[in-house]
């Protein structure tokens, strides 16, 4: 069992270890998310219209669009950020803390960050599981507060966007909410979290990886990106959640050069990162949003089975993906990682492997260089030898889901044509019968 001594980083203000004092309990009258508290409660709802193309809202033309109630990114998610700003349920002012672009070639951002690492407690983290069972004596996201909470999150019953300012918590259908990051790396830095009553661990999963892709489209900015980390990939929560923040500049990765290696029958084009320090796929294409989240969610899904910790950046408003193995917290936990790094303190999670580097000491933030940007990513990287057997295992997922989606559908048209026609010949049947042994197999 590999283990490495972790600090965690505090999401929340109810933030509290196993036992302590004053943890979340039924009864506890914290105003928590527990359904101890929930009856009665009330939380802003957005209710978005789904879209057709990735980045585009169902219609092409300019008469067919409809102004939304209220702006999504400027008012709904940093005004109300901005809100429990003024209310003080921050850990410290984020928007102080010294930012630059790094010289050189590739543009990393350094921000020095000593908020996030000042009066944090020792903790041990399991490494060596991607998949671990929820724990509900740990830290979990039914403890939040529900002044964290800036609004429920869930797709429209209707073909247009609806928001409800004061709108009920439907605890038996388990909402999906937006929350304020306590400890903020940027801007506007907020979770998702699916479904939060469900207790859903850390794994992404189709549902709830397309819940994540409309939040960045809904969102409808480049300077807007969502990011997930995997167990073992310096996720702290063992609770389903992904992170969000506004941050005005491109990041490095995103401004990488690519080699498409991949495309599926659906329009999703993967494509495999060049002269980067971290090895990595790109999904992307002229697919629907669905389309690419299910391309996406396969290869996560075959990862997180086959025990391989990554990291996710969702981009360019939720039409760029990037799915990025890594293997930093292993080899920390091997003892494989140069003493120089480590004192750094720096866990390479989705957002440092993108290019902006979190820095916890003055030092570090000072004397930052691409140079050193890079010795730190080319770490996190698997070799090129198991990167490639990797892509192989999920070449082999996606392909193989792409190919047993078509021949369900197949199936079903089918199936619907001879019931229209009444056809129920033998020669019928046998082609239904090759077509599901094959769907089975």
């Amino acid at each position: 069992m590999l283990r490495i001594k972790r600090v965690p980083t505090i999401v929340s203000n109810y933030q509290k270890e196993e036992g302590e004092e004053g943890a979340c309990r039924v009864g506890c009258g914290r105003n928590c998310l527990n359904t101890c508290c929930l009856q009665g409660a009330k939380l802003p709802l957005y209710a978005f219209k789904r879209v057709n193309k990735c980045g585009n809202r169902g219609g092409s033309s300019a008469e067919e669009y409809k102004e939304p109630p209220v702006a999504f990114l400027d008012s709904l998610i940093i005004g109300e950020w901005e809100d429990r700003v003024q209310k003080g349920l921050f850990r410290y002012d984020v928007t102080a803390c010294e930012t630059k672009v790094i010289p050189g070639n590739y543009g990393f951002i350094a921000q020095l960050n000593e908020g996030r690492h000042l009066k944090k407690r020792p903790t041990e983290f399991r490494v060596d599981k991607v998949l671990q069972p929820f724990d509900g004596s740990k830290f979990n996201f039914t403890k939040v507060g529900q002044e964290e909470v800036l609004f429920q999150f869930k797709a429209s019953e209707e073909d247009e966007i609806h928001f409800f300012p004061d709108a009920s918590i439907d605890v038996g259908n388990s909402p999906s909410v937006v929350a304020i990051n306590v400890s903020p790396i940027e801007y506007g830095h907020v979770l998702l979290i699916p479904h939060v009553l469900e207790c859903l661990p850390q794994r992404i999963d189709h549902e709830s990886f397309l819940l994540a892709l409309y939040m960045a489209a809904e969102a409808g900015s480049p300077y807007f990106r969502l990011g997930y980390n995997s167990l073992g990939a310096f996720a702290t929560i063992n609770h389903l959640h992904f992170q969000a923040y506004y941050l005005a500049v491109p990041f490095p990765i995103e401004k990488a050069s690519t080699r498409k290696v991949m495309n599926l029958d659906d329009g999703v084009e993967i494509s495999e990162l060049l002269g980067y320090p971290v090895r990595g796929l790109v999904f992307e294409g002229l697919c629907t949003l669905e389309d690419l989240s299910t391309a996406v969610s396969d290869a996560c899904i075959c990862l997180q089975n086959s025990n391989i910790p990554y990291n996710v950046l969702i981009s360019d408003s939720g039409r760029r993906v990037f799915l990025l193995p890594q293997c930093y917290a292993e080899r920390q936990a091997l003892g494989e990682v140069s003493p120089e790094l480590l004192d750094t303190q720096v866990n390479p999670a989705v957002w440092e492997i993108s290019g902006h580097m979190v820095l916890k000491r003055k030092e570090d933030y000072e004397e930052a260089s691409e140079e050193k940007a890079w010795r730190l990513l080319a770490e996190v990287s698997l070799s090129e030898e198991r990167f490639k057997e990797v892509k192989d295992i999920i070449f082999d997922a996606v392909s193989s889901a792409a190919n047993e989606n078509e021949l369900i559908s197949q199936n079903d048209q089918e199936h619907h044509t001879n019931q229209e026609s009444g056809t129920h010949n033998n020669g019928s049947s046998a082609a239904l019968v090759s077509h599901e042994c094959l769907v089975l197999h």
